[in-house]
């Protein structure tokens, strides 16, 4: 396949893990979708999602992707028999398709893919790291053997790529492979959504039976150990005895929500926590949060500070993966050791006390990301990555023709 000097289009084969409700999911989408014209032709392969994570199959096929999906394609640390009959399915849609470039997203697809990119003599083979399950997922042996088979991998890849350079920096670090080998791409998203949710103010706490003055707080994503949202409750309770209007929102589902329904009874603050399950209505919900927390103890670029920031909602995070990319301690947004609730607490005490504060951080918060995080941005620069390593391999696909189809449709 290396040798094939093409007039046809260049045939993107994309595959993730699962279409789960998320940062990765709305960015496979958004490719997919926009390099879905001009010189590219785009498939998109999506494993299947747990019940309780949600599923992002509505939004991709809003944009017009229909994904081919593997259900093998299972998102777990172990190998088990399904994962081979899933490697045999990519390697035999490979041979059909016949791809110029197969670019691969988190972990089990990375590990899947890539192996059958290889088998199959794909041209070009690119896996992203939307964050990593290097440390913080797993024990220490079973980390080290992660890192070990993500050594492999990489040799097996013409590029690594990263949402952040704090990831890349990681990789590097953990031996994953060299600077030179990995490039940085941050997400791009459709945040005129977000832009415009002021219009949405007030909906939120009606539904809720709050008033007015009432203060919330909220966090927003899957509820899973390592986004620590027991930590987000721990700091939930210390912020009430400081601010009594305040109350807090919980935005997302996953097998640990009634071990946090029971959490939030221990500490005595159940009539202020709302656990909201998953919800389509992300605007209208950041139009009335005080404060988005981001709690956890390992991250890539979370989707959901990025939208808080869009819609003009301050952010207080933990300093961890790329969350010191997005956000600028006490310019853009605030960021607080892990697993401190009390400096967690008192971050978000800050913002509902101090109203010029929080409006001069939501107002650098916003001009921010709407220049750093658009789609037009994420196509030009993956488009450009394309063009550069199909050349290497002597595939006609020029970068200055792929840019103008893009910029015309």
């Amino acid at each position: 396949m290396a040798g094939r000097n093409v007039e046809e289009k260049v045939k993107i084969l994309r595959i993730i893990g699962r279409l789960n409700v998320g940062g990765p999911a709305i960015h496979v989408v958004n490719l997919t979708a926009g390099l879905a014209r001009g010189r590219y032709q785009s498939l998109l392969v999506a494993g299947s999602e747990n019940e309780a994570e949600g599923s992002m199959l509505d939004y991709a096929l809003s944009r017009g992707v229909e994904p081919t999906v593997i259900a093998e394609i299972v998102t777990a640390f172990n190998l088990a028999p399904r994962d081979f009959t899933a490697l045999w399915k990519l390697y035999s849609l490979m041979r059909r398709e016949r791809p110029h470039v197969v670019h691969t997203h988190t972990a089990k697809a990375g590990f899947l893919g890539r192996v059958a990119a290889w088998l199959a003599g794909v041209p070009v083979i690119v896996h992203t790291f939307h964050g990593h399950v290097l440390h913080g997922y797993y024990g220490s042996v079973k980390s080290q053997l992660l890192r070990w088979v993500e050594r492999l991998l990489a040799l097996a890849a013409d590029r690594l790529v990263t949402v952040s350079a704090q990831v890349k920096n990681d990789l590097v670090a953990y031996g994953i492979a060299k600077a030179e080998k990995i490039s940085v791409v941050p997400l791009g998203f459709d945040l005129e959504p977000f832009l415009t949710a002021d219009k949405f103010h007030g909906e939120l706490k009606q539904e809720l039976g709050l008033r007015a003055e009432h203060k919330l707080v909220g966090i927003v994503g899957r509820i899973f150990p390592i986004k620590n949202h027991a930590l987000f409750l721990d700091a939930a309770m210390r912020i009430v005895t400081a601010e009594p209007n305040a109350h807090f929102v919980v935005v997302g589902d996953g097998v640990l929500r009634p071990r946090l329904e029971t959490q939030a009874r221990e500490l005595g603050i159940t009539q202020r926590v709302f656990f909201m399950g998953w919800r389509r209505d992300l605007p209208r919900i950041c139009a009335d949060l005080d404060v988005l927390v981001v709690s956890s103890d390992n991250e890539g670029t979370p989707v959901s500070a990025i939208e808080a920031m869009a819609s003009g909602c301050p952010v207080v995070a933990t300093r961890v993966g790329g969350l010191p990319d997005l956000i600028e301690d006490r310019k853009t947004g605030r960021l607080v050791p892990p697993r401190d609730a009390e400096a967690l607490a008192r971050s978000v005490i800050d913002l509902l006390t101090d109203s010029a504060l929080a409006t001069e951080i939501a107002t650098n918060a916003r001009e921010s990301v709407c220049k750093r995080f658009t789609v037009e941005r994420l196509l030009r620069d993956m488009n450009q990555l394309y063009s550069q390593l199909l050349a290497k391999k002597a595939i006609n696909a020029p970068m200055k023709d792929a840019l103008s189809d893009l910029q015309r449709t």
